[in-house]
């Protein structure tokens, strides 16, 4: 199991230049964590789609679905004093903190292309294109 920021799921339903990527992450770990959080930050991207007038509206609730059932059983609730403390000890902010209190929650990496957790938390957090 691995955990994904966000911008990772969105490369998997909404293509562009990291799709590809994130499709061979999905077929080598297929299992994807993520905080609960997740959830608002993809509806935002969506949100932006839809009044770019990029997506439909069902367009955007039928990927909202498939990216739900996709995490579905690994979605997390996290501690605060653990995502402040990453906080406290980095630049981030607290949404990206959660993702990597995740990972150490959960004894693994966090996949990003946000070069400021990749900075940040080089022990925990690997870049989607890292091979």
């Amino acid at each position: 199991m691995i955990v994904v920021d966000t911008n990772v799921i969105a490369y998997l339903y909404l293509p562009g230049a990291f799709t590809v990527a994130a499709e061979e992450m999905l077929a080598r770990e297929p299992e994807w964590a993520a905080p609960i959080l997740w959830r608002s930050e993809f509806r935002n991207m969506l949100a932006g789609y839809l009044r770019r007038g990029a997506l439909s509206f069902d367009s955007a609730v039928l990927l909202q679905h498939e990216a739900q059932a996709l995490l579905a059983g690994h979605e997390f609730e996290l501690d605060s004093t653990a995502v402040l403390e990453l906080v406290r000890d980095s630049d981030c902010s607290a949404y990206d903190c959660e993702f990597i209190a995740l990972a150490a929650k959960l004894n693994t990496t966090m996949v990003t292309m946000d070069k400021k957790l990749l900075r940040a938390f080089p022990k925990c957090a690997i870049s989607l294109t890292a091979g």
